[in-house]
C-alpha cells in the first residue's frame, strides 16, 4: 500500500482534512468531538505524515490531540506551501484546495516532524509573547499621551499605569519560571554572563530559541534570520542579504548587540574593525549579531560562562 499523507487547514471552526495520494476529503468541526472523529478515521488510514501550517497557536490543541495518539505531525511555514501551490500551477485559494496542497506538500517535501514543547517551554513562550503585546500597548498609550486633548490625558495614564503594573507582574512570572528550572537557570546564568546580555534577551533564547547550542553557528544563524544569503546569476554578483528567521528572536539580539558594541570589547573591537574597512553600518551590526549569536552558541552548547580571551578569538 502506498505511504499517506494527511493535510489539515484549521480554521477556527472547522477541519478541512485531505487524504493524498487517495482523493478523500472531509470537514470536520474543530472542537474535541472533531478531533475524536479524525483521530479514529486516521487510525484506519495510518498515514506517513500529517501536514498543518503554523497559524498563531490556532494549530496547538490539534497538534497536541493527534501526537497524543502517536502519529507524525509537521508545522509548516505558510509561506512555503504557498510558494508550493504556485509552482504546482494552483492560484485559486480555498479551505479545500489549501488541505489538499498541504497534503502534496508533505508527499514532495516530506518536511520533518518535530516534538511539541513541553508544558513550561509553551508556558514561557505564551507570557514572552504576552509580554512583546504589553510592551507594544504601553509604546501606543504613550504617543496618544502626546497628542491627546487635556481632557482625556488622566485615562491615558491610568492606563498606562495599569500597563507597567501588568508587564511588571508578566516579567515577575518570567524570571520565576525560569529559576524553578534547573536546566534553564544554568543556561541563563551563561548567557547572562555576557556583557550585553540582559534578562528579555536571556529569557526570549530559552522559550524562542530552544535549539541554541544543538545546531552548527551556519544553522542556528540561518535560523534566527542572520546569514547572509548570495544573490548571484551568471557574471552578476549580487549583494548578500540575510532573510527570514524567527523575528522576536532577531529583535532582541539586535538591542543586546547594540549594547554589546558599547560594553562588550569582543564585539566592539569586531564592529570597529568593520567599520574601519568600509562596511556601512547596518551591515557591521548584523554581522556583530551574527557573531554575538554564535558565540552564545557554543557558551550553551559547553555551558560554559563568557571568557573574552577565548570568544575573541
Amino acid at each position: 500500500m502506498d505511504k499517506q499523507f494527511v493535510g489539515i487547514d484549521l480554521s477556527k471552526a472547522h477541519l478541512d482534512v485531505a487524504l493524498h495520494p487517495q482523493t478523500q476529503q472531509w470537514k470536520l468541526s474543530n472542537d474535541e468531538a472533531g478531533l475524536a472523529t479524525l483521530s479514529q478515521y486516521l487510525q484506519q488510514q495510518k498515514p506517513s505524515l500529517i501536514v498543518l501550517e503554523a497559524t498563531g497557536g490556532l494549530e496547538r490543541p490539534v497538534v497536541k490531540a493527534l501526537v497524543k495518539v502517536g502519529f507524525q505531525v509537521a508545522v509548516v511555514n505558510p509561506r512555503h506551501v504557498r510558494h508550493f501551490a504556485k509552482a504546482k500551477g494552483l492560484l485559486a485559494k480555498t479551505d479545500n484546495l489549501d488541505a489538499k496542497v498541504l497534503a502534496q506538500y508533505g508527499e514532495s517535501i516530506k518536511p520533518e516532524p518535530r516534538p511539541l514543547p513541553d508544558e513550561q517551554t509553551q508556558q514561557l513562550k505564551d507570557l514572552l509573547a504576552r509580554r512583546r503585546q504589553l510592551v507594544e500597548m504601553l509604546k501606543a498609550e504613550k504617543n496618544r499621551k502626546g497628542r491627546a486633548h487635556p481632557t482625556i490625558i488622566y485615562q491615558i495614564q491610568t492606563h498606562i499605569d495599569w500597563l507597567e503594573q501588568r508587564l511588571k507582574n508578566i516579567e515577575q512570572k518570567i524570571e520565576k519560571l525560569q529559576k524553578n528550572n534547573r536546566i534553564w537557570h544554568k543556561k541563563a546564568d551563561v548567557l547572562q554572563s555576557v556583557p550585553g546580555v540582559g534578562p528579555v534577551t536571556c529569557a526570549t533564547i530559552l522559550g524562542d530559541l530552544p535549539e541554541l547550542g544543538s545546531l552548527s553557528h551556519k544553522q542556528i544563524s540561518a535560523l534566527v534570520g542572520v546569514a547572509p544569503f548570495n544573490r548571484d546569476s551568471g557574471r552578476w554578483k549580487g549583494q548578500r542579504v540575510v532573510w527570514g528567521g524567527r523575528k522576536q528572536v532577531r529583535s532582541v539580539l539586535y538591542m543586546s548587540t547594540i549594547s554589546a558594541i558599547n560594553c562588550n570589547e569582543v564585539i566592539r573591537q569586531f564592529y570597529e574593525r568593520l567599520i574601519a574597512t568600509g562596511k556601512p553600518y547596518k551591515v557591521a551590526v548584523v554581522a556583530c549579531m551574527r557573531k554575538l549569536l554564535v558565540i552564545l552558541n557554543a557558551m550553551i552548547k559547553h555551558l560554559m560562562p563568557w571568557q573574552p580571551r577565548v570568544c575573541s578569538i
